[in-house]
């Protein structure tokens, strides 16, 4: 497998990955989206919360945050950065962790500050939440689909711009891993770059995988083909992974074979829910599909406040 094992080509980011400057960032953008009319070209003149300053107590204030629907847990990291966007300086208790399994009705953390304070911070805190356990609990969906295959489910770049590693956090909570991160950490032919370089077969093909190892030795080569004559070149050139890009059931198992272990294998292009099972008895170590994020709904989270 040119020396490559899965776990060279795959990882599941941790929330101690991602940078507390890019979280606080976000947070700070939803809160200026929301008071400010941050993204107009001509903000309001006034901005702030017209509804909340309308209320007569402005004392303090406790609130519930609940699951509303079974779901795969995801973004809980993220109340500590919302409340400190807005001013809030009082810790959530967090009484569920990412990647937890709940049921309807579950406390999934109790929160407390100023009321007006709070309530300006509800619909933030609940966007990240839902968004979050929505990518997770559909990843899981995938994930549980492919039963004890040794198939990894692999997410893509089809991701929300500003967004990417949060989404990508979510996949790796509801069970499935992160391909590349970025144009950054892998050199990956695609079936553009080939058309570009008038590479899509043969010796063309061959000598552009070369140049690919040659020029970034750091790095694994992928290639996409969508023909099995395809495929002999890149493995002849050294490629690590082959993407076989919309192949039908019988043309992946005829590749796996062809393949032999020579590189790692991954299918990609119309994966779904209902093909997965089949799929993950080809043999094939890798499945990839941008689905995980942008076909997940968001999971039904409320914030019910204590009185």
């Amino acid at each position: 497998m040119n020396g490559l094992a899965a776990d060279d080509l795959c990882r599941r980011l941790r929330w101690d990955d991602l940078d507390p400057d890019y979280l606080t960032a976000l947070a700070q953008t939803a809160r200026a989206e929301d008071l400010d009319g941050a993204g107009l070209r001509r903000p309001p003149a006034r901005g702030g919360d017209a509804t909340s300053a309308l209320l007569a107590d402005h004392g303090f204030g406790r609130a519930t945050v609940v699951a509303r629907a079974p779901m795969v847990l995801c973004g809980m990291e993220m109340i500590p950065y919302i409340l400190h966007a807005y001013g809030i300086d009082t810790d959530a208790e967090l009484h569920c962790a990412d990647g937890a399994v709940l049921e309807t009705g579950a406390v999934i953390a109790e929160t407390s500050g100023p009321s007006v304070k709070l309530l300006q911070a509800e619909r933030p805190l609940l966007n990240f939440l839902q968004r979050l356990s929505g990518i997770a609990t559909e990843t899981r969906r995938y994930v549980d689909a492919l039963g004890d295959s040794q198939t990894r489910l692999l997410d893509t770049r089809k991701t929300t711009p500003g967004w990417r590693m949060l989404e990508k956090y979510a996949v790796a909570c509801g069970g499935g891993w992160n391909h590349r991160l970025g144009l950054f950490d892998r050199i990956m032919l695609k079936d553009n770059h080939l058309a570009a370089g008038a590479a899509g077969t043969g010796e063309a093909l061959a000598n552009v995988v070369r140049s690919a190892r040659d020029a970034r030795p750091d790095l694994a080569v992928e290639v996409e083909v969508d023909r099995l004559d395809q495929i002999p070149p890149v493995l002849e050139a050294g490629a690590h992974i082959v993407l076989l890009d919309n192949f039908s059931e019988e043309a992946l198992a005829e590749a796996v074979r062809l393949i032999g272990g020579r590189a790692s294998t991954e299918a990609s292009g119309g994966i779904t829910l209902e093909k997965v099972p089949r799929l993950g008895t080809l043999g094939l170590d890798f499945i990839s599909t941008g689905a995980l994020v942008h076909r997940s709904s968001w999971c039904d989270i409320g914030l019910d406040w204590r009185v």
